[in-house]
Parts: C-alpha cells; sequence; structure tokens
C-alpha cells in the first residue's frame, strides 16, 4: 500500500504529535532528513563553542537547583493529603499512605518541566515548582491504574496500593473475591485522588489565573490521550501481534503525558511563542517513541543487572511491541513458528527466551527497530537545534541520549 498523507516511513500515522488531540492533525514527528551527525555525539554541540557548553552547564545547574524546591513542594503536597486524608478516616489516610509511598523515583517528568521553563526565559521557581510536582503525582496516578490493569502488586521493589491493600485487608480476614473487590476498589480510587492532586497543585503556581487554567487544560487533554493509549494496549490483547499498532499506543499512552506534557507545560508557564510550543510537543513525541523503542529493546536484550528489568517478562506477558511486530513480519516460516510457539508463555524459561533472540536477530527485526530508535532520537536532537535556545538545545540533547543509551 502507498504511504499515505500523515503516515511514517513504518506505515504509523503520527499526525497526533504537536499537542494535536487523537484524530486532529498535527506536525509529524519523523518529516526530518537522516541522522547525519557523529555517533555518539549531541547533534547540539556540534561546532560548539566552550561558551556554548558553559551555557548548558549553567542551565543544567539551575535545574537541580530547582528540582530541589520542586521535591520539596512534591513530598509537602503528599505529606499534607496523607495527613488530611487521616482525619476523614483511617482507610483514607491509609490509601494515601500507600500512595505516597510510591511517589518519586527519578523525577524526569517534573525535570522537564523545569528544563523548558528555565530553558525558555522563566525564572519563579514558586510558578513553576507545583506545576512540575503535578506531573510528578500524575505520573503516580498513572503507574496506580496501570498496574491494576496488568495485576501487578510490586511496584520499585516494594508492595504498590494494591500490593499493600491486598496485605492490610488479608490481615483482616478478607478472602476471595471481596479480597479481591477490595484491592481493585482501592487502586482505582488511589489513582483518581492522585490525578486530583495534581490538578489541585497547579492551581497553587503563582503563575497568572490565565496561565493557570490553559495549564490544567492541557494536564486533562494529556491524561484523554493517555487512556485512549491505554485503552489500545489492553484491547490489543485479544488481537494477533500483527494487527496490533505498537507505535500509535507508545505516541497516546507514554509520549503524550511523560514527554510532551511536561515539556509543553514549561513552555507556557515562560510564556513561549507558539512555534516554540509546537516544537517542543515534536521534541516530547519524538523523546516518547525513543524511549518507548528502547524500553521494549531492553525488555528482549537488556542486561538485567544494568536495567533491573526482567528479559522474560515482556516476552512471558506476549507484550504487542514493535520489536515482535517486526519480528513476526520479517521472519521465515521458521522464525515465525519459534515466536509463535514462546511469546506469551507464562512458563517461558531462558532457552526459549534465547530461541526468540535468536529469531529477532536473523530476521533483522532488532536492527530495524534500534534503527527506529536513532531516528527518532535524531528527529529530537534536530528540531531542538533548529528551533530552541542554545542552552535548551544542548540540555535536551544530552537527555536524549542517556534516554537512548540506558542499559546498553
Amino acid at each position: 500500500m502507498a504511504q499515505g498523507a500523515g503516515e511514517s516511513p513504518h506505515g504509523r500515522d503520527l499526525r497526533t504529535s504537536a499537542g494535536a488531540h487523537p484524530g486532529e492533525s498535527g506536525g509529524h514527528v519523523l518529516d526530518l532528513p537522516p541522522d547525519r551527525t557523529a555517533p555518539g555525539r549531541p547533534a547540539a554541540l556540534h561546532g560548539g563553542t566552550p561558551d556554548d557548553l558553559h551555557d548548558v552547564a549553567a542551565l543544567a545547574h539551575r535545574v537541580e537547583a530547582t528540582m530541589g524546591h520542586v521535591e520539596r513542594v512534591l513530598h509537602a503536597a503528599v505529606a499534607e493529603r496523607v495527613a488530611r486524608a487521616g482525619v476523614v478516616s483511617p482507610v483514607h489516610g491509609d490509601l494515601w499512605a500507600d500512595t505516597a509511598a510510591i511517589v518519586g523515583g527519578k523525577l524526569m517528568r517534573p525535570r522537564l518541566t523545569v528544563t523548558a521553563y528555565l530553558g525558555l526565559g522563566g525564572a519563579d521557581v514558586d510558578a513553576v515548582a507545583p506545576v512540575a510536582a503535578a506531573q510528578e503525582v500524575l505520573h503516580t496516578a498513572m503507574l496506580v491504574h496501570d498496574d491494576l490493569l496488568d495485576h501487578d502488586e510490586v511496584r520499585r521493589g516494594r508492595p504498590n496500593v494494591a500490593g499493600a491493600t491486598r496485605a492490610r485487608r488479608a490481615a483482616g480476614g478478607v478472602r476471595g473475591r471481596a479480597l479481591d473487590d477490595q484491592v481493585a476498589a482501592a487502586a482505582v480510587l488511589a489513582g483518581d485522588a492522585a490525578i486530583a492532586e495534581s490538578f489541585r497543585l497547579i492551581t497553587a503556581s503563582t503563575a497568572p489565573a490565565a496561565t493557570r487554567v490553559e495549564l490544567v487544560s492541557m494536564l486533562a487533554a494529556g491524561i484523554e490521550t493517555t487512556v485512549a493509549g491505554e485503552l489500545l494496549d489492553v484491547t490489543a490483547e485479544l488481537l494477533p501481534p500483527a494487527d496490533v499498532d505498537p507505535l500509535l499506543v507508545a505516541e497516546l499512552k507514554t509520549a503524550a503525558y511523560s514527554f510532551r506534557i511536561p515539556l509543553e507545560c514549561g513552555a507556557v508557564l515562560a510564556g513561549a511563542r507558539p512555534e516554540l510550543r509546537t516544537a517542543l510537543a515534536l521534541i516530547g513525541t519524538a523523546l516518547g517513541l525513543s524511549y518507548q523503542l528502547t524500553d521494549d529493546d531492553l525488555g528482549v536484550f537488556g542486561d538485567p543487572q544494568a536495567t533491573g528489568k526482567s528479559v522474560l517478562s515482556d516476552l512471558r506477558a506476549g507484550k504487542r511491541t514493535e520489536l515482535l511486530r517486526l519480528g513476526l513480519a520479517r521472519a521465515d516460516a521458521a522464525g515465525q513458528t519459534v515466536l509463535q510457539r514462546h511469546v506469551g508463555r507464562p512458563d517461558l524459561d531462558e532457552d526459549g527466551a534465547r530461541e526468540v533472540r535468536a529469531v529477532l536477530v536473523d530476521s533483522g527485526a532488532l536492527d530495524e527497530v534500534r534503527a527506529l530508535t536513532r531516528r527518532t532520537a535524531h528527529v529530537a536532537r534536530t528540531l531542538a537545534t533548529t528551533t530552541l535556545p542554545g542552552p535548551l538545545a544542548g540540555y535536551l540533547a544530552g537527555v536524549v541520549d542517556d534516554l537512548v543509551g540506558r542499559g546498553h
């Protein structure tokens, strides 16, 4: 079939980038020439002067200093929710305490908001800190709901909301279906409460009222987009892998709230021009796709000691990834048989996984996914260097390299 308008070279419609809602026409995130930069060197720093490098370092220092304030706002807000909930009822206090236990981590999303804000000239810490903290609370909400959908009860090596609730209710004598219902209810309600808190945090910003209204609207649109992606991901389990569009799922489910919205929020706070906001939206989408493609690669070919990520769980779950889609499309009959026999088996062992990896390598699927990862990373770098101020472009180039290079 001929490539249609708005389709990527891989047959994926990426027009929902640049902040458009699903179904609306936006920018095309892969409409850039092939990467001509030297391997391993950020495009933003090609030909860079010592002053350029100094400016990037200065921005990085300001970002980290501001992140200290963001963390204080974040933890104070969550602590207040725990305290207020405990006054309402002990079970409400437990719910927020369980949620608070998984808040935090790398704080990638708040850092992107702070970076865009400072890199585009923002200077009011009290304006950006609550908005940045809101990104992390929203992320927590998405994790709680995603874990429920995936039937996971552990997060970052400790019980998540569902796991903590199960242990607490079981200790009280609840069993069977009633126990499962209690666990599901707690996870749904905890995620909903965290979403509400993310909106409340935005209202706590010292930004003008009109800006706060715009930020709330952006966050709501991002949540709607993420729900669309999550729904596609859930229903994909009912479809043959060849009928699933993993890149669209990644764009909607991962790129929107994890990269695009945090960057756009920073730009809106800084009063950036529309063209800069559009560029950051496209950069965020490209970053999100690179991130997800890398994550799927590491889920099969990574080093668990380095990544902390199993190389069996995605295969056992039959996760619908671009890597698997390409493997099924490119493998010969014998290779397809191997994939169909092993992928999706809950008892898959390392020997079976080794056979799957061999097919993904021999079919060219792994090389193709890594090429696409490099291409989306190049898109992010190129957009940054051609549209953004030098220090911000250089900083984001480093983010690209860190995200794509992790675990390899």
